[in-house]
């Protein structure tokens, strides 16, 4: 009975505050209607609310392929994916288009004739209508172009004639010079036990590279993210005798924090109460998922759980594929910590494509003496931390909440761009993907 009374407090706190997923679908700005044309934004984004679990990954074949990046070489032996629902909407004509960019994403020069093969305009033609789910959807796949040029791409998927809905970020890279990281050094009296030093050389004997000060630049991502990459726009060291860049970092904030392994929750089943999940309400639609309260692991000993790097996993365990068959459902979380008055508590992870938007955001409620929020997610696997933004920053942290670890597993790439002489834009000359404590 007590339980039932706190998760009853936490449906009327997180009404009250009015998060746009708490909005019934119908009356929610955007849905089954076209979203005005916005200005276009070089990061991945979604523009119409009626877009929902975007996945963007390289098609491996293997299990739990959408865990995968949008990465892969030139060659293009695997395809890139892209899929995503449209909820509250029949299915319509949709366009994608891909635009090539610099290192910083900013549009290159180049004329699309001179990356694409084809005329820069794809229909997406697979589309499927969701199967019995209470919440009706639409799901589209489709399958990236092949490029001619490595480099940094844009795919933007829009109405046909009209407005922007999606867009994401794409890497197609070349092995024109050898990437090879390594274990750095910790830095700062703290830095050995919270912060993942990942150092890297740059071997370019079979390629040419004129003025590699000026022109090279280097990005490291931690777990594929961009909201908090790194840029090392210059080497440390050029040793052009042997033909090698060298990248070493003497300040810890050249290094990630390595925080905590994600915290999981499972709804790929309703019927049943998956991991994290304390209980399903199934007579209300869209189905109500509450979770087992949260706690902040600031100060607490590394814990060794396995996860999937903040990513998600779409399924419905009765019926199987997911894609059409995985409902939609609201998710309320519960963050039990002393309130942070001179701050905002946000969701974080892939399950809010890793923005702090007003979705994401939390609420605090004195009577439970915690945090709450809700998303509206499709059945899946989920990872999430949570992010505290002082008032004052632009940067939200997630070791506020989760804490940070050496011994956590991580995934980091690193990404190597040049501008050859004469040329209108960076290319990506060089990739290198290192596991962190692998298990």
């Amino acid at each position: 009975m007590l339980k039932q009374a706190i998760r009853q407090l936490i449906v009327a706190a997180v009404l009250a505050v009015g998060v746009t997923a708490c909005v019934p679908l119908e009356q929610q700005q955007g849905y089954g209607s076209s979203a005005a044309q916005v200005a276009i934004r070089y990061e991945d984004y979604v523009y119409n609310q009626s877009i929902k679990t975007v996945q963007c990954y390289l098609a491996t074949g293997v299990p739990d392929q959408v865990l995968e990046p949008p990465v892969q070489s030139l060659r293009q032996e695997q395809a890139i994916m892209l899929e995503f629902d449209r909820l509250n909407a029949g299915p319509q004509r949709l366009v994608a288009k891909m635009v090539h960019c610099n290192a910083d994403w900013t549009p290159s020069g180049l004329n699309e004739t001179q990356y694409l093969n084809e005329f820069n305009e794809f229909f997406i033609t697979d589309v499927q209508n969701s199967v019995s789910t209470r919440v009706p959807y639409v799901h589209y796949r489709f399958r990236v172009p092949r490029v001619k040029l490595s480099g940094n791409y844009l795919l933007q998927v829009s109405e046909e004639g009209g407005s922007l809905l999606i867009t994401r970020r794409i890497l197609i890279y070349q092995d024109l010079v050898t990437v090879v990281a390594k274990l750095g050094n910790p830095t700062g009296p703290t830095g050995r036990f919270s912060r993942q030093p990942v150092e890297f050389n740059i071997f370019y004997k079979d390629y040419e590279l004129i003025n590699p000060a000026q022109e090279v630049k280097a990005i490291m991502r931690q777990n594929h993210r961009w909201d908090n990459a790194k840029l090392y726009p210059k080497p440390t060291f050029i040793r052009d005798d042997v033909r090698r860049l060298e990248y070493v970092f003497f300040e810890p904030k050249d290094h990630f924090l390595g925080l905590s392994e994600f915290r999981p929750f499972d709804t790929r089943s309703i019927r049943f109460n998956g991991i994290g999940v304390a209980s399903i309400n199934l007579d209300v639609t869209p189905v109500l998922v509450n979770l087992e309260p949260d706690r902040n692991r600031q100060g607490l000993a590394y814990s060794q759980d396995p996860d999937v790097n903040g990513k998600l996993l779409i399924n419905n365990r009765e019926y199987g594929n997911g894609e059409v068959n995985g409902d939609y459902t609201y998710v309320d979380f519960l963050l039990r910590t002393p309130e942070e008055p001179t701050g905002s508590v946000y969701i974080l992870g892939g399950l809010t494509d890793w923005k702090l938007d007003n979705e994401a955001r939390m609420r605090y409620n004195a009577e439970l003496q915690g945090y709450v929020g809700r998303l509206f997610l499709k059945q899946g696997y989920y990872n999430y931390y949570y992010a505290f933004k002082p008032a004052n920053s632009p940067e939200a942290d997630a070791a506020h909440f989760e804490g940070s670890h050496f011994s956590t597993n991580n995934i980091y790439d690193i990404l190597i761009y040049y501008r050859p002489p004469g040329s209108r834009a960076d290319l990506l000359i060089g990739y290198e993907e290192i596991i962190f404590n692998k298990r």
